[in-house]
C-alpha cells in the first residue's frame, strides 16, 4: 500500500499548484510513460527546473546566512557532505567559507561520469573510499560485475584484462593508493577498506562490513570490528606496508 501511495510524479502543494516527487524519473509511474516520450522529456525537464534552477539562488543566501554561524563557531576543520541532489551554487559557498567537499569515486559529483577520480579532487577537499551508508570497496566490487570492469579499465588502467571476482588484496592496495596520492588535504579511509588488503585480516565475508543500510530500517549501525585492537597493532606485516604507502604519498 505504500509502495502504491508513494507513485505519484506530483505532489500537491495548495489549491491547484503541484511540485515533482523527489526522484520523479526513477518512479515506475515514470517508467509507465516509455510510449510517450514528449511527455517523459517534458516532465523530467519540469523535475530538473525545480529542483536544480529555480531555487539555485534561494539556496545560495540560505546557505550564507545559516553556514557562517557554524563554520565560525570552531578552529575545526569543516567537511560537507556534498553529495547526491546539491544545488549547482553549492561548491561556490563551501569554497568561499573555506568548507571541504567530500569526494568518493563511486559517486562523483559530475553528473555525466560513472565514476571520479581522486587525481581530479579540489585540495580544500577530503578524499575516501566509501561512507558509512555505502557498501565497502570490496562488497561494492561484487555487486554488480560489467560495471566493476568497467572500473578496473577505465580507473585502475587494466585495460582488456578480466577484473578479478572477488576484490584481491592488491586491488584494494591500488585503490587506496589512488587516494593517497590525490591533491586534497584529507585522504580519510573506513577501516575495513585498509584491512581489504590483508588476507589474514579481513573478514571472510565483505558483506558483513557495512556499517549502515539507509533502505533498511533494521539494518543501522550493527558493524563491530571483528579484531582486537592489540592484535591489530601487532600486526607488522599490515602496519608497515600501510605506513610505507603513506609515507611514499608525501602525506606520512
Amino acid at each position: 500500500m505504500f509502495q502504491l501511495i508513494n507513485e505519484v510524479l506530483f505532489v500537491p502543494a495548495g489549491d491547484d499548484f503541484y511540485h515533482p516527487r523527489i526522484t520523479l524519473n526513477k518512479s515506475y509511474s515514470f517508467r509507465e510513460l516509455e510510449s510517450d516520450e514528449d511527455r517523459r522529456r517534458l516532465y523530467d525537464d519540469i523535475y530538473v527546473d525545480f529542483f536544480f534552477r529555480r531555487h539555485e539562488e534561494f539556496w545560495r543566501q540560505q546557505g550564507l546566512v545559516k553556514l557562517p554561524p557554524v563554520r565560525y563557531a570552531t578552529d575545526m576543520l569543516i567537511c560537507g557532505e556534498d553529495l547526491g541532489m546539491v544545488p549547482a551554487s553549492v561548491p561556490g559557498v563551501m569554497k568561499e567559507l573555506g568548507i571541504l567537499g567530500l569526494n568518493i569515486q563511486r559517486m562523483p559529483s559530475n553528473p555525466e561520469t560513472e565514476f571520479g577520480h581522486p587525481d581530479t579532487a579540489a585540495y580544500l577537499s577530503v578524499v575516501t573510499t566509501s561512507s558509512h551508508d555505502m557498501s565497502t570497496v570490496r562488497g561494492w566490487w561484487e555487486e554488480d560485475r560489467v560495471r566493476t570492469q568497467r572500473f578496473f579499465e577505465t580507473i585502475l588502467g587494466h585495460w582488456r584484462e578480466v577484473a578479478p571476482f572477488y576484490c584481491e588484496p592488491w586491488v584494494a592496495r591500488e585503490i587506496l593508493v589512488q587516494h593517497l596520492h590525490s591533491p586534497a588535504m584529507w585522504a580519510i579511509f573506513p577501516l575495513q577498506d585498509l584491512l581489504a588488503m590483508d588476507t589474514g585480516l579481513r573478514r571472510a565475508n565483505p558483506h558483513d562490513e557495512q556499517i549502515n543500510v539507509p533502505s533498511n530500517p533494521t539494518h543501522f549501525w550493527k558493524y563491530r570490528l571483528h579484531l582486537p585492537l592489540e592484535e591489530l597493532v601487532d600486526a607488522v606485516g599490515f602496519n608497515e606496508p600501510l605506513r610505507g604507502l603513506v609515507e611514499a604519498s608525501g602525506r606520512g
